[in-house]
């Protein structure tokens, strides 16, 4: 993946982040009964999934990425754009540092588990398994908007209209 694909990745995540902010406080912390029971604590999952394996594992730019249960249940959306934010300034580190060694393992134990455990994967694996993982969840954010009697707005890449697309080999906008 390039930087002009991860910028559809943001571009997308925007969208989302968006209609977040047409819901009250309410809304965004209401449990749902699945995934990480509310759109906020979902969204932070998202977003932490990028610190604990971009930030902190490979990048080792913190010892403690993933925030605690007391700090999510005081965020609102925009502590939650911030945390996004912080999450994209380690996909650019990335990019800057692992030019020629995306494929490279890196092993150790993950600073943020408890079981000492080894984990042997490259910064390309960790890097697309953060983006998967990111539409995985949301998916079962869009479902849970649906819940809360909203029309989740298209968040898939083929969504974004031509002025947003970047081309991916020239970096300009076509």
């Amino acid at each position: 993946m390039e930087k002009a694909e991860y910028e559809w990745v943001k571009q997308t995540r925007q969208i989302l982040l968006d209609q977040c902010k047409e819901l009250s406080q309410t809304e965004i912390t209401k449990e749902l009964g699945f995934g990480f029971q509310s759109i906020r604590d979902s969204l932070v999952h998202v977003a932490g999934c990028y610190h604990a394996w971009l930030g902190s594992f490979v990048l080792a730019k913190t010892s403690s990425p993933l925030l605690t249960k007391e700090a999510i249940r005081v965020m609102k959306i925009e502590d939650i754009e911030g945390y996004f934010q912080q999450a994209d300034q380690y996909v650019e580190t990335m990019f800057h540092t692992f030019n020629d060694e995306w494929e490279k393992p890196i092993e150790k134990e993950p600073s943020w588990k408890t079981d000492n455990v080894a984990i042997r994967k490259t910064p390309h694996q960790l890097f697309i398994h953060s983006i998967t993982h990111e539409y995985h969840h949301k998916g079962q954010i869009a479902a849970m908007l649906r819940l809360l009697g909203y029309i989740p707005k298209n968040t898939d890449i083929l969504g974004l209209p031509d002025a947003q697309v970047v081309n991916s080999q020239s970096g300009l906008r076509e």
